[in-house]
């Protein structure tokens, strides 16, 4: 749990206390771990500057997708910032996102407890783009593919055909062909991207590791489909607290 002064999001405000934290900065999310009492808690939050005001001096560790604001700078210490040489993942590309390079390292971690042999693991990152991480057997980065995420589907469609419309995630029909334009763009969006996944396991034969904000949409969407697949919403941020211990044990 966090800490008696809790998250209050969705536009009220934000206590943390003194306990320290990670921050990744995401394409339209923030994402916070925090330490309290030595256990780990996750958070995922709208972008707000004044929760940084609060927190910046706890802060041990932040990463961010993008190039970040200018006036976010000013919270966020240089000497702080995880980069892709901080990540034991071998045969990394400089330009690899580092929200996709934490997810596997996560993964990776796990796998490597669970199994006492695996033959290669996907990390799908399920949020604004879904993007999909192939790891090998030796624990090497061996490529992988990107696609836009649910909600970035439903703007392209409304933003690039003349009557479609904006419409959210929600509510999702169960019908496999909904008689609602909003309905069907839903519908089609989410067989879209279990196409995607279906289609990369079976080229690789790898289970498939989920996180990301439209993971439980996708569960739920999959099932009975016969794809193997494993549900750890917070393998970016489990990725980086690991990468902060391991820079705290060296030091």
């Amino acid at each position: 749990m966090w800490h008696s002064y809790a998250w209050i999001d969705g536009g009220r405000y934000l206590i943390m206390g003194s306990n320290k934290c990670c921050l990744l900065i995401g394409n339209t999310r923030w994402h916070w771990a925090k330490n309290i009492e030595e256990s780990w808690s996750f958070m995922h939050t709208d972008p707000k500057e004044s929760y940084l005001k609060v927190v910046k001096e706890t802060i041990l560790l932040w990463a961010a997708v993008g190039p970040i604001q200018n006036a976010l700078k000013d919270y966020l210490h240089p000497a702080n910032e995880l980069i892709l040489e901080h990540i034991p993942i071998k045969n990394m590309p400089p330009w690899l996102g580092i929200d996709r390079a934490l997810g596997a390292w996560g993964a990776l971690r796990k796998a490597k407890v669970s199994y006492t042999k695996f033959k290669g693991l996907l990390i799908a990152d399920a949020g604004t783009v879904l993007s999909i991480t192939k790891i090998n057997s030796k624990g090497e980065f061996t490529g992988g593919q990107l696609v836009g995420g649910l909600q970035l589907q439903l703007s392209s469609m409304a933003n690039g055909a003349q009557y479609l419309n904006e419409t959210s995630l929600y509510p999702i029909n169960s019908e496999p062909f909904p008689f609602a334009t909003s309905d069907a763009m839903r519908k089609g969006s989410i067989n879209a991207l279990i196409g995607f996944l279906k289609e990369a396991q079976q080229l690789t034969g790898y289970p498939i590791w989920i996180c990301g904000g439209d993971a439980p949409v996708l569960l739920k969407a999959i099932e009975g489909k016969g794809i193997e697949i494993i549900h750890h919403p917070n393998l970016v941020l489990e990725g980086m607290v690991n990468i902060l211990e391991r820079i705290s044990q060296a030091n």
